[in-house]
């Protein structure tokens, strides 16, 4: 699957964040049997690797990719152990010139119209908003999506439960990313039901 197919597998993309590899695989499992096939695992702990790979390997039906890439050797890595995508909180050429030798899917980051125009002259046409909130959230993107009415978003950062079926209702928005359906203290009680019932909950929001 391309970047466009993997991101239009659900509405709403659990961005996740574990130090502990023994979670890895019940939240997956929680957040598939929700409805939330993709899952990007931040590179923001330790365990992020080991974590990923066991999802990977025990949990077929998960789609899951690397978040908070940032360097060129992560891209090897999420090749290594066969992550889905790859997810970076903003864009460098070197970035995506790596995606395209290793052959992985890739969502580029942006948060401002220049970094827009540097990624479509890349050759990206779906980007990570990021952070929306910060970055000028709903009114932004209304905005941007004059000017580049084909450029496609998955905006992430600041965005919950209670704000993500506004962020979906707007036409270039495809999905979005959060991490409120995993929330610290359900990992911290593995309450996989908990997380599966958010996913759930999040599963059934839907473009307009």
């Amino acid at each position: 699957m391309d970047i466009r197919e993997i991101v239009s597998l659900a509405p709403v993309i659990p961005v996740v964040t574990l130090e502990d590899p023994a979670k890895a695989v019940p939240l997956a499992r929680a957040l598939v049997a929700g409805g939330l096939r993709v899952i990007e695992m931040t590179l923001r702990t330790d365990a992020a690797y080991a974590c990923a790979q066991a999802m990977i390997r025990d949990v077929a039906d998960a789609v899951v990719g690397f978040g908070t890439v940032t360097r060129l050797d992560q891209f090897a890595a999420a090749a290594d152990i066969g992550a889905r995508f790859a997810v970076s909180p903003g864009m460098l050429p070197e970035l995506a010139d790596a995606a395209k030798r290793t052959g992985i899917p890739y969502l580029p980051g942006i948060a401002t119209a220049t970094e827009l125009m540097a990624a479509v002259a890349a050759g990206f046409g779906l980007l990570k908003f990021f952070p929306a909130g910060p970055a000028g959230g709903i009114p932004m993107l209304k905005a941007l999506h004059g000017p580049f009415p084909d450029v496609r978003f998955c905006p992430t950062g600041g965005i919950d439960a209670g704000n993500a079926a506004d962020y979906l209702a707007l036409p270039n928005v495809v999905a979005v990313g959060g991490s409120w359906v995993t929330p610290k203290v359900a990992l911290d009680d593995g309450d996989w039901q908990a997380i599966a019932g958010l996913a759930l909950q999040a599963s059934q929001l839907r473009k307009a």
